[in-house]
């Protein structure tokens, strides 16, 4: 594994269960075992019924591109060689407003489309990280 130089999430009590999920190649978000609603960027409480105790649970993976955009001016100094680079908005099949976004590892920019169904991948950037990014189906 070579030396990953960009900058890295540093895990909270809210999204450290999806760090350690994708360590093991796993997609999971967080669930409220009381109303059935996935939420994801994590939070400490349920957006439909207010519950606190949270739960993560492990999603499929799988889903289509509901946006995305193109960087072409890094604003941090560890991406300038990378762009332009195309970020995706990935809307999951487990629920409507379920999105996570992410880097597509197999599709130029000019050749994204809206609705294109994609599945999770990961990549090991050091022995503590790994990222989730998105793949054509």
């Amino acid at each position: 594994m070579a030396a990953y130089t960009k900058p890295l999430p540093t895990p909270d009590q809210y999204s450290k269960g999806f760090w350690e999920a994708t360590k093991r190649h796993e997609l999971a978000v967080q669930y409220c075992p009381h109303c059935g609603t996935y939420e994801f960027p994590p939070y400490p409480m349920c957006p439909k019924c207010r519950a606190m105790d949270r739960t993560w649970k492990k999603v499929s993976g799988k889903g289509k591109i509901f946006a995305f955009f193109t960087v072409h001016y890094s604003t941090h100094p560890d991406f300038v060689e990378d762009v332009p680079y195309t970020v995706v908005v990935v809307q999951l099949d487990e629920q409507a407003n379920l999105r996570v976004p992410g880097n597509m590892v197999d599709l130029k920019t000019q050749d994204i489309k809206v609705g294109m169904p994609v599945q999770a991948v990961f990549e090991d950037v050091t022995p503590e990280y790994t990222l989730v990014k998105w793949k054509l189906v």
